[in-house]
């Protein structure tokens, strides 16, 4: 099928129905061929967002965050080999026609970069930038509809920026040009990868509560990549704990927060400072983060757990039910542990 001439066919659009999530990731696995090997990268991810929701995937460099949200996207490199299912309303997202798939992409779904500069042409204005999805519409409509998008992200003289070169603007004012164009084709869906890692604390804060009240208002769902689990917990309902391309903990973000179960989860709480915290020093989890295509036969974690026991090393624990959150750790549950953890960051 020609992609310059395809149209979107009724079998190219999406199923519907009540107990549809609007995201399905089921068994994700991603793998990369370098050096005529394949190298896995995210092994059995499963994930679900409702309409809506807004979920957490957070994890230390590496973990196969930013892959597993690209893949909804289809925009893995042509070396990765993908399995699993990624449904999108029940609409198989790997088996969509190439029309299919550029009409997802423009209209229900969307992506914030963590490098706003890195997504602009630095030779276009930003008003081209913002109106590139809507070029259909006259060009009255297209300046004030851009317009619009830039003073809800609480842009100050919105129409004169449009004028303006991605070099002319900060980094936090530019991710709120990535922001406004994000909501402004009515996505339903948007995938912000890591968008504050670039910008200081204080506009990280800005950017984050502009992203938060446009997902709000909109009624969007948002899938927010992260290694800072205390800024997804401040945006999230939901919260996935990756580590070597796999998840090991999820749950409701309080719940996790409140009370993590898995010796990860407990370790990356534990190693962020606060300043309600009394502790002389914080946590450190043992070793550097490794790659799936690192990590031995058992636990994904094993190799940096202080915990671990040979069953560890030896068997792949499978996700069960503790409370509120599910769980991959043979151990999980052992107020030793969580003790332990608690006293390493005491001097």
């Amino acid at each position: 099928m020609n992609e310059q001439t395809a149209k979107e066919s009724p079998a190219d659009r999406p199923a519907t129905g009540e107990n549809v999530p609007l995201l399905r990731i089921s068994d994700l696995a991603i793998d990369i061929r370098t050096a005529g090997h394949w190298r896995p990268l995210v092994t059995s991810v499963s994930l679900d967002l409702a309409p809506g929701q807004a979920v957490g995937l957070v994890g230390e460099s590496g973990s196969g965050k930013s892959m597993t949200s690209r893949s909804v996207m289809r925009l893995l490199p042509e070396n990765a080999r993908v399995g699993g299912s990624i449904t999108f309303r029940g609409e198989d997202v790997m088996g969509m026609s190439r029309a299919r798939l550029r009409s997802f992409r423009a209209r229900d779904i969307a992506m914030i970069h963590q490098d706003p500069r890195s997504a602009v042409n630095p030779v276009r204005t930003i008003g081209d930038f913002l109106t590139e999805g809507v070029r259909h519409l006259p060009r009255d409509r297209r300046t004030e509809l851009a317009v619009s998008a830039l003073e809800d992200v609480g842009m100050a003289d919105a129409r004169r920026r449009l004028a303006q070169y991605p070099h002319q603007l900060s980094g936090g004012l530019l991710q709120r040009v990535m922001i406004a164009a994000a909501v402004m084709t009515g996505p339903k869906l948007i995938l912000a990868d890591e968008p504050t890692t670039a910008l200081d604390v204080t506009t990280q804060s800005e950017v984050m509560a502009v992203l938060d009240d446009a997902r709000r208002e909109h009624g969007l769902a948002m899938l927010f990549v992260t290694h800072d689990l205390d800024l997804a917990a401040a945006v999230t309902d939901r919260l996935a704990v990756m580590y070597a391309g796999t998840i090991v903990e999820t749950g409701p973000t309080s719940a996790v927060r409140e009370k993590p179960e898995h010796p990860y989860t407990m370790g990356l709480m534990a190693s962020q400072p606060s300043a309600r915290s009394r502790k002389a020093r914080l946590y450190s989890i043992p070793g550097r983060p490794a790659a799936a295509y690192e990590t031995g036969a058992g636990c994904a974690f094993a190799q940096r757990c202080e915990f671990a026991l040979d069953r560890c090393r030896a068997e792949v624990p499978e996700p069960r039910q503790l409370g509120e959150t599910t769980v991959r750790c043979h151990r999980a549950g052992d107020p030793d542990i969580r003790r332990t953890i608690a006293l390493q960051g005491v001097s």
